[in-house]
């Protein structure tokens, strides 16, 4: 049985509504800094495998891991988040002034549309199932990830619905449940595979219990 911890990446400054010239590229806030320190205080158990995504904001939060298990494997993985906003790529932007280039995307709601430099739906569900891939063949435990909300949501999502090729209705059905299942800076949302099937979704963290505390999934 591994256990996998999927983590959100700390305050960043984008979160905070300061402007990120691109997706990747928005670092830590202090308060954000002090999320990761806490994240790796949290851990109770050595990590087998650490990965991370390569957005600055994600292997920022990693790095006091990383420096509290220095012997433990460290591999970056398409775990990023979901870029779907083509238009604005290249210069900076806020949250606020990209809102309703979001809200046209998710109002159109067509799965396989991605402008230039951005993804489509059915693009991010496919890195969530690679994701899902990759964790198959680890056999070590536990695997600690840092990666993002939205990637997060589509794979609990998935999970739970077993869509992975979704229509029109479909990805409308899973902004309402992105909209309602808020994952927060910082949030850890607990994987166990079993390796006979699709992992279950813990809806509760146990990540500061040790192995052999961690209760089994009911």
């Amino acid at each position: 049985m591994v256990r996998v911890f999927l983590i959100r990446h700390g305050e960043s400054e984008s979160n905070t509504g300061l402007a990120s010239a691109g997706p990747g590229s928005a670092p830590l806030t202090t308060a954000g800094h002090q999320q990761a320190e806490q994240i790796a205080r949290a851990l109770a158990d050595v990590p087998a495998l650490i990965v991370t995504s390569p957005y600055v904001r994600a292997r920022q939060t990693a790095q006091p891991t990383i420096r509290r298990f220095p012997a433990t494997a460290c591999q970056q993985w398409p775990v990023q988040e979901f870029t779907y906003i083509g238009d604005l790529l290249g210069r900076a932007s806020t949250a606020r002034e990209r809102e309703p280039y979001a809200r046209a995307y998710w109002d159109q709601a067509d799965p396989h549309a991605a402008s230039p430099g951005a993804e489509s739906f059915t693009g991010l569900l496919s890195r969530t199932t690679d994701f899902l891939n990759r964790l198959s063949t680890q056999e070590s435990t536990p695997v600690v990830v840092f990666t993002h909300g939205l990637f997060m949501r589509a794979l609990a999502w998935s999970l739970l619905t077993g869509i992975t090729t979704p229509d029109q209705e479909q990805m409308r059905s899973f902004r309402g449940f992105a909209n309602r299942y808020l994952i927060p800076n910082a949030g850890v949302v607990e994987l166990r595979n079993a390796g006979n099937g699709a992992p279950a979704l813990l809806g509760g963290s146990t990540l500061h219990l040790p192995a052999a505390l961690a209760p089994r999934p009911r």
